[in-house]
């Protein structure tokens, strides 16, 4: 699987979701300056709850433009067997017999890819999983508590 094309999907999503964000931090900060969200009395607050969510949203909208550029200047080393887990690998856990792909990425985590049929989880670092996964390698074992159950890990491959 070439992660370029991986990146080149994730970006496509993140691009996505930042339109969708940049539409909605319009609309809120026209909100916020129009004048009938002028206050009216010193208990009405329609105005600075709108300034909010506006300055809220063009936070959102810097952060995803920021993680699209982040991405697309992520280098994509190659994992060769028995190379340990880092930033930008595609890893294949089995967990308790079901098998899932994730890509280590370095943010966005939970952003979930439909690749060539199959689905991808972004995870970072600093998520459970990653904390876990992050300077095994391929073959690797463990077992961990997850809501009070123990549930068997095993990593069937790194790309």
């Amino acid at each position: 699987m070439k992660k370029t094309d991986l990146i080149k999907s994730i970006v496509a999503s993140l691009t996505e979701s930042l339109l969708n964000l940049e539409r909605a931090a319009r609309a809120a900060h026209a909100e916020a300056t129009h004048e009938s969200s002028r206050a009216e009395n010193k208990y009405d607050t329609r105005g600075l709850e709108a300034a909010y969510l506006a300055g809220g949203q063009a936070k959102q909208v810097r952060e995803f433009a920021d993680s699209i550029k982040l991405y697309q200047a992520l280098p994509l080393p190659k994992f060769p067997p028995g190379a340990v887990i880092d930033i930008s690998a595609l890893v294949e856990i089995e967990t308790n017999g079901a098998k899932s792909l994730y890509f280590l990425g370095p943010r966005n985590g939970g952003l979930e890819i439909i690749h060539k049929g199959r689905e991808i989880c972004v995870i970072t670092p600093q998520s459970p999983l990653g904390s876990m996964v992050m300077g095994r390698a391929a073959g690797a074992t463990w077992t961990d508590k997850v809501g009070g159950a123990s549930t068997k890990y095993r990593i069937l491959d790194v790309w």
